[in-house]
C-alpha cells in the first residue's frame, strides 16, 4: 500500500469544527434504566412527577395538631386550653395531619395542665408547621429536562415522586484498537528487546474512556499489515461499536497505513493538526462511524484525545463539552515554542508568596512522567514564539484547585532523594503534594531569587574553598535572606556499564577516544564537579567524546549507561546502585536546601523539616546506597541577604 503523507494540517480549531459538524446530531441508543442504577446516566426524554411530594399534608414539627381558628386570641397574658383528642392532636414530624386540622404547635410551646388539657400562650396561624400536598413537587410537573445527567439527588427526587425507570442515552461503546509491530504486553516487559514497546497506550486510552461515561473495549494490539488492519477496521465498523479509535499508525511513516485505509472505507475528515503534543491525529468516519487515529507516543495520544475523543462522547450523550478548571499564574521561566503549532505546556504549580507560579516540564511527546507529574497545563498559541519568564498565563488544571495551596514547589538540582521526601511528605500529610522541576542548582538559585519556589536543591561546589553553595548563594542572593539545609552528603562518581567492560578508572580515561560519555547539563552542580575534576588534573573538556551530550537528571545519565548508548557517565551512586551499574567514587558531596526565609514559617516547610529530621526518611535514604543521612535537617547556613549570620541549628 502507498505511503500515505499528511493530507493537509488543519489548526486545532479547524480540526475540532470540521469534526463537530461531520459528527452532527448522532447520539448512542435509548435505553430503560432502573433509577436506582442511573447515577451519571444522561436522560434521553423529560421526566414528569407521578405524584406529588408530600402527596398528604403532614406535620412538619413534633407537637400539635390544632384548627389555627380556635388558637386565635391566645397570649402570654390571655393563656388559651385546648381538649387533647378533640381540639389538640398530638403528632410526630411527618405524621399525616388529622382531620380538620391546618397548624401544629411545636411540643416546646405547649404547656400540659393535665392528661387531657394542654395550654398555649400564643396563637398559631393557618399552616403553621405543616408540610401541604406538593409543597416539594406537584404530580405532573417537570422534574428533570432532557440531556441532564443525574446526580445522587436526582435519584431520590425522581423516586419520591414516583419514577421507577427513565429512558437514558447509552454509555458510548468504544472500540479501542493499538497497533504495532513493535508491541509487547506489559507482563512481557522484562523480556522486551530492543526495539520492542510495551503496549501501555491501550489502558490509558480505556481508562478517560470510562472517566468520560463511556464503555471501553480494549483489543490485544496487531502489527502493522495493511490487510489485517483493513479487517480489523471493517470488523469494528460492524460491531457495535459507537466510536472507533485506533492508536498508532496515524502518521506518515513507511508502516503507518491508518489514512489511507480509512480514506478506502469511508471518509477521512483531517489528516494531521498543528498543535504539539498530538500532531499526527486522524479523524474520519469508516463505514458511518467516527474514527480516530490517535499517534502512538503516549502524550499525543493523551493530548489528541482530549481535543477529539473527549468532547465526542459527550456529544453522543447529548451533552455540552465538558470544561476545565482555569487559573491564572506566572510563568517561572521563558520557554520558546515553534511558531504554526498550538503547543500544549505540562507545568507544575503552587502558590508561592500569595501568587501561582507555573513551572515547565520536560517536553516531549513521549514522556508520560511528565503527565504523571503535571499539574496543569499551559496553551501556546500557534502565533506566539513563546512565553516570557514572568509573563501571566492561563493554566488548565490536572488537580483540583484547592490543592495549589497545599503545594510545595522544589526548583534545582536532581537528587534520588526528592522522590523520598516526596513520598514521606505525603505520608506525614496527604494533603501535601511535593512538585519538582529539575533545572540545576543554579536554576534553582535563580527560581528562588525571583520569587518562584518553596526551596531549592543545590549541590554548588566552591572550586577554592571545597565549600557548597555558600559562595554561589553570596553571588546570586544579594538581597534575599535564605537557610541552607543539608538534606545528605552523598558519593557521586562515574557510572559504568557492569563489570566496567572499558577498565575505565578515573576521569582522565575520558578522553580515550573509545569512552562516550553522557554529561549533565550546564548550571548542574555535577558538570561544575566534573569541570574541577578535569582542572585538578591540568585537563579541559576538549577532547570528551559526549561532554556536550546533556541530561537533566542522574537516572537519565545511568539509563544510557544501562542501554550501551554511553559507555560513562557522571552521577550519584544511587543511580548506579538502581540500576546494577559500576561505580568508580569521585567525591563526597553535600546536598543543601535552599529555603527562602520568607518561606520558612509556611507550614509546609515545617512539615518538610519535620520529615527530613525523622528517623524513618533517615533509613528509607540510607537503604538507596550511597547517602549519609546523618545530619539530614540541619541548618548548614544562615544569610541575611547581605552577609552570613551564626547558624542557629
Amino acid at each position: 500500500m502507498k505511503r500515505k503523507i499528511y493530507l493537509e494540517m488543519h489548526t486545532l480549531e479547524e480540526a475540532r469544527e470540521k469534526w463537530r459538524r461531520a459528527v452532527g446530531d448522532r447520539r448512542t441508543a435509548v435505553e430503560q434504566m432502573p433509577v436506582h442504577e442511573a447515577l451519571g446516566r444522561v436522560l434521553a426524554e423529560p421526566v414528569t412527577a407521578k405524584v406529588s411530594v408530600p402527596h398528604y399534608h403532614g406535620a412538619a414539627m413534633d407537637g400539635y395538631a390544632v384548627k389555627a381558628s380556635e388558637t386565635f386570641g391566645a397570649a402570654a397574658v390571655r393563656p388559651k386550653q385546648l381538649t387533647v383528642g378533640v381540639q389538640a392532636f398530638a403528632v410526630d414530624t411527618g405524621d399525616p395531619m388529622p382531620p380538620g386540622t391546618d397548624a401544629v404547635i411545636m411540643i416546646e410551646h405547649v404547656h400540659p395542665v393535665d392528661a387531657r388539657t394542654i395550654e398555649i400562650r400564643s396563637a398559631a396561624f393557618p399552616w403553621q408547621h405543616v408540610r401541604k400536598v406538593g409543597e416539594d413537587i406537584v404530580a405532573g410537573e417537570l422534574l428533570l429536562p432532557q440531556q441532564h445527567r443525574l446526580r445522587p439527588t436526582d435519584l431520590g427526587a425522581l423516586l419520591a415522586s414516583g419514577v421507577s425507570t427513565v429512558s437514558v442515552y447509552a454509555r458510548p461503546r468504544v472500540w479501542i484498537q493499538p497497533t504495532g509491530t513493535e508491541l509487547v504486553p506489559a507482563d512481557k516487559a522484562a523480556q522486551a528487546a530492543p526495539g520492542q514497546i510495551v503496549e501501555f497506550n491501550g489502558t490509558v486510552i480505556a481508562a478517560m474512556v470510562q472517566q468520560e461515561g463511556g464503555i471501553a473495549t480494549l483489543h490485544p494490539g496487531m502489527g502493522d499489515d495493511a490487510a489485517t488492519l483493513r479487517a480489523r477496521m471493517k470488523e469494528a465498523a460492524a460491531s457495535d461499536a459507537d466510536v472507533i479509535v485506533f492508536n498508532a499508525g496515524s502518521s506518515a511513516g513507511s508502516e503507518d497505513y491508518t489514512a489511507s485505509l480509512v480514506q478506502d472505507l469511508g471518509t477521512l475528515l483531517v489528516h494531521g493538526v498543528t498543535m504539539m503534543p498530538g500532531k499526527p491525529v486522524l479523524l474520519g468516519l469508516v463505514e458511518g462511524k467516527p474514527f480516530i487515529g490517535l499517534p502512538g507516543y503516549p502524550v499525543s495520544a493523551v493530548m489528541a484525545f482530549e481535543q477529539f475523543v473527549r468532547p465526542l462522547l459527550a456529544w453522543l450523550q447529548g451533552l455540552a463539552e465538558p470544561g476545565w478548571t482555569m487559573v491564572d499564574a506566572v510563568m517561572g521561566r521563558k520557554m520558546p515554542s515553534k511558531l504554526g503549532l498550538e503547543e500544549f505546556l505540562r507545568v507544575i504549580v503552587g502558590r508561592v508568596h500569595h501568587r501561582l507560579v507555573a513551572m515547565p516540564l520536560q517536553r516531549g511527546a513521549g514522556v508520560i512522567t511528565s503527565l504523571v507529574r503535571a499539574d496543569g497545563l499551559v496553551r501556546i498559541p500557534q502565533e506566539s514564539e513563546g512565553i516570557n519568564e514572568g509573563e501571566s498565563v492561563r493554566v488548565r488544571l490536572l488537580r483540583a484547585e484547592e490543592d495549589l495551596d497545599h503545594t510545595l514547589i522544589m526548583i534545582g538540582s536532581h537528587d534520588n532523594t526528592v522522590d523520598v521526601l516526596a513520598s514521606e511528605l505525603k505520608k506525614a500529610d496527604p494533603r501535601l503534594h511535593l512538585s519538582s522541576s529539575n533545572v540545576g542548582s543554579l536554576g534553582g538559585l535563580l527560581a528562588v531569587r525571583r520569587g518562584q519556589a518553596h526551596c531549592a536543591g543545590a549541590h554548588l561546589l566552591d572550586t577554592e574553598t571545597g565549600d557548597y553553595n555558600r559562595s554561589y548563594v553570596e553571588r546570586y542572593l544579594h538581597g534575599t535572606p535564605v537557610r541552607l539545609v543539608q538534606l545528605v552528603r552523598r558519593r557521586q562518581g562515574l557510572v559504568l556499564a557492569p563489570g566496567n567492560p572499558k577498565g575505565i578508572q578515573s576521569v582522565e580515561d575520558l578522553y580515550r577516544p573509545d569512552v562516550r560519555f553522557v554529561n549533565r547539563q550546564a548550571g548542574s552542580g555535577t558538570r561544575i564537579l566534573l569541570d574541577y575534576e578535569l582542572a585538578k588534573i591540568g585537563r579541559t573538556p576538549e577532547g570528551i567524546l559526549g561532554y556536550d551530550w546533556e541530561e537533566y537528571t542522574h537516572m537519565a545519565v545511568a539509563v544510557n549507561v544501562l542501554s550501551g548508548s554511553a559507555d560513562c557517565g557522571m552521577a550519584i551512586y544511587a543511580a548506579a546502585k538502581a540500576l546494577g551499574l559500576d561505580f568508580v567514587p569521585v567525591c563526597e558531596e553535600r546536598y543543601d536546601l535552599v529555603i527562602p526565609e520568607a518561606c520558612w514559617e509556611d507550614p509546609k516547610i515545617r512539615r518538610l523539616l519535620e520529615v527530613i529530621a525523622s528517623e524513618r526518611f533517615r533509613r528509607r535514604v540510607e537503604s538507596l546506597g550511597g547517602y549519609d543521612p546523618a545530619q539530614s535537617g540541619t541548618i548548614v547556613g544562615l544569610w541575611d541577604g547581605a552577609a552570613w549570620k551564626e547558624t542557629i541549628g
